[in-house]
């Protein structure tokens, strides 16, 4: 089984940065991986994914803004968030897919709150 845990949410006003981190327990550098996040009554949605080889693409809400790494050798995965706007408030979420099991691993969620 793979356990994922986000981490770097906070409070942050508008214009403001945040570098969330996501440590996997096991090594993932052949698995594609990404950030979705939640906003109350909202469905989850793509934030941001980055391929094995390191591709990455981003929805268009946070692109020129939001820039997401990964560590195969550490097994993390991180976004870099800038210029953050109060819309951008939710729960963030690290995804890992794993095409051989047909399934996506899911954190918990770690919360980021934009406001003055």
């Amino acid at each position: 089984q793979v356990r994922l845990v986000e981490s770097g949410g906070g409070l942050v006003q508008p214009g403001g940065s945040l570098r969330l981190s996501c440590a996997a327990s096991t090594i993932f550098r052949f698995n594609a991986m990404g950030w979705y996040r939640q906003a109350p009554g909202k469905q989850r949605e793509l934030v941001a994914t980055i391929t094995s080889g390191g591709t990455s693409n981003y929805a268009d809400s946070v692109k020129g803004r939001f820039t997401i790494s990964r560590d195969n050798a550490q097994s993390t995965v991180h976004l870099q968030m800038t210029s953050l706007k109060p819309e951008d408030t939710a729960v963030y979420y690290c995804n890992l897919h794993s095409p051989s099991l047909g399934m996506d691993y899911w954190g918990k969620g770690t919360l980021v709150t934009v406001s003055s």
